[in-house]
C-alpha cells in the first residue's frame, strides 16, 4: 500500500505547554465550552461561544490572581505574534469571580473565569493556552490550560470502523476523513493543511497528517488507508464516585475519616486484557464534581483521599500511569502508580474533590512518552471512543496556523 500521508511526531505532548497544575494547593481545573462539561473547548468565532475555566485553591482567603494568553501554532509551541495580532483588549486580566468553600472540612477558594470578556477577546482562530498566576509573581505560574478557537470553514467527515488495514473486528479502529476547504481559502491542499486527531482527550497518542491521499474535487482532500488514522481500541473507562461521606458508592470498598480528611479506598482494580468486553456508558475520561446532598456541589464538595490499588504483577522496564482529566492527561509523578512489593499491587493515592471520575491505567514503556492500554485495560473493537479531528492550515509565508475546522465523532 502507497502511503502518502506522512505522520508527524506529536509536539503536542510537550510539557511546556500542555494544561497542568504547578502549585500543590491548585486542584479540580476543569474547562468548559458554554458550561457543558462534556463539550471540547473549541471556541467558533462569530458565535456566543465561550469557555469557562475552573479551579480550586487550598486556603482561607482569596488570592489576587491574574492571567495572560499565549497564541500556539498546531504543535502547541508560541506562533511568535503579538499580543494585538490576535486579541481586542489587553493581554492582562483580573479574576473577579470566586467564592468559599462552605460546610467542608477542607477549606477552599473556588475561581472561575470566563474568556472571552470586557478584557480579553481572542479574534485569530488557533490554539491558545490559558497562563494563571498571583498578581506580584508573573513568573509563578499556578496552572495552564489549553483552548481553541476555530474559523468553522472547512467541511469535515469523518468515519469510524473497527474493519482497519491491520486487523478486523479485534484490537483496533480506524478513521477516514474528508475537508472540503472550499470555504476556507486555501490555496493549496496538498502543502497548506495538517490533521491532527484525538482521542479520548489523550496527548500521548495523538497523530497528525501532512498531504491527503487524494482529492475527491478541487476543493475536498481525503485522507484514509494511512497508519496514523489507526488507534487501538482500549476499553471503557473504569468508573469511580465519592458523592456522599456517609456510605460508600460506586466502586468504592470503605471509607473512613484520618484527620484532616476522609479517605476512601476504591474496590482493588485488576487487569482486563483477557476479559470479555462490556459495555458502560462512560465520559471519556471527564469527571463531575458532585455531592450527593448539595445544590452547589463547586463549593460544597469536600476534598478526600482517594486510595487506588492494581492487582498485578510488576512489569518491568515501564511504568503504569493513572489517565483521565483529573490528572491533566499528565503522564508524570502525580499520575504514575507505584508498585508495592510487599502487597504485590500497584498503589497511588490522590486528593480529589468529591464527585463521579472516570480513569483508566495505561503503560509506558521506559524512554517514552506514548502509552498503551493493552497491558492492563486491554484493546477491545466494540469500545466506544470520542476522537476529535483538528484541521489547520498555513500557506507559505503565513506566520500562524489558522483553525479552519473540528469534528467529534464516536466510534460505535
Amino acid at each position: 500500500m502507497t502511503i502518502l500521508c506522512l505522520l508527524v511526531m506529536a509536539s503536542a505532548y510537550g510539557s511546556d505547554t500542555m494544561t497542568g497544575i504547578f502549585n500543590d494547593r491548585v486542584k479540580s481545573l476543569q474547562t468548559r465550552l458554554n458550561g457543558d462539561l462534556y463539550s471540547v473547548p473549541v471556541i467558533n468565532i462569530g458565535t456566543d461561544d465561550f469557555v469557562t475555566i475552573s479551579f480550586d485553591h487550598l486556603a482561607e482567603d482569596r488570592e489576587y490572581l491574574r492571567y495572560e494568553l499565549v497564541h500556539c501554532n498546531a504543535d502547541w509551541q508560541p506562533s511568535g505574534l503579538v499580543d494585538s495580532e490576535f486579541l481586542d483588549g489587553f493581554n492582562l486580566g483580573a479574576i473577579e469571580m470566586y467564592e468559599f468553600s462552605q460546610l467542608t472540612t477542607v477549606h477552599y477558594v473556588h475561581y472561575t473565569l470566563e474568556i472571552p470578556n470586557e478584557e480579553v477577546r481572542p479574534h485569530l482562530s488557533g490554539n491558545y493556552l490559558l497562563k494563571i498566576y498571583p498578581e506580584d509573581d508573573p513568573d509563578d505560574v499556578w496552572l495552564q490550560c489549553r483552548f481553541m478557537v476555530s474559523e468553522q470553514t472547512a467541511l469535515i467527515n469523518t468515519s469510524v470502523t473497527s474493519r482497519t488495514d491491520i486487523d478486523y473486528n479485534q484490537q483496533h479502529q480506524q478513521l477516514a476523513i474528508e475537508v472540503d476547504t472550499e470555504r476556507s481559502g486555501v490555496s493549496d491542499n496538498f502543502n497548506d493543511l495538517t490533521v491532527k486527531i484525538q482521542q479520548n482527550g489523550r496527548y500521548d497518542n495523538e497523530t497528525a497528517l501532512k498531504q491527503p491521499l487524494r482529492m475527491a474535487n478541487r476543493s475536498t482532500v481525503v485522507y484514509e488507508h494511512t497508519q496514523p488514522l489507526i488507534f487501538e481500541a482500549g476499553n471503557e473507562y473504569r468508573r469511580f464516585e465519592t458523592v456522599s461521606t456517609t456510605y460508600p458508592g460506586m466502586h468504592v470498598s470503605d471509607i473512613s475519616y484520618l484527620d484532616p480528611y476522609y479517605h476512601f479506598t476504591l474496590a482493588t482494580d485488576s487487569p482486563r486484557a483477557d476479559d470479555y468486553y462490556q459495555y458502560d456508558q462512560t465520559q471519556f475520561g471527564r469527571y463531575v464534581v458532585r455531592e450527593y446532598n448539595s445544590s452547589q456541589s463547586e463549593i460544597e464538595a469536600d476534598y478526600v483521599v482517594v486510595h487506588f490499588t492494581l492487582s498485578m504483577p510488576e512489569i518491568k522496564n515501564a511504568k503504569i500511569y493513572l489517565d483521565g482529566d483529573f490528572t491533566c492527561r499528565r503522564l508524570d509523578a502525580e499520575a504514575m502508580m507505584v508498585y508495592n512489593k510487599d502487597t504485590g499491587m500497584y498503589e497511588r493515592n490522590m486528593l480529589l474533590k468529591q464527585g463521579s471520575y472516570n480513569y483508566q491505567y495505561i503503560v509506558v514503556p521506559n524512554g517514552q512518552t506514548r502509552g498503551y492500554t493493552s497491558q492492563v485495560e486491554g484493546d477491545k473493537f466494540e469500545t466506544t471512543n470520542e476522537y476529535l479531528i483538528k484541521v489547520y492550515a498555513r500557506h507559505l509565508g503565513d506566520r500562524y496556523d489558522r483553525l479552519i475546522g473540528t469534528a467529534t465523532i464516536y466510534s460505535n
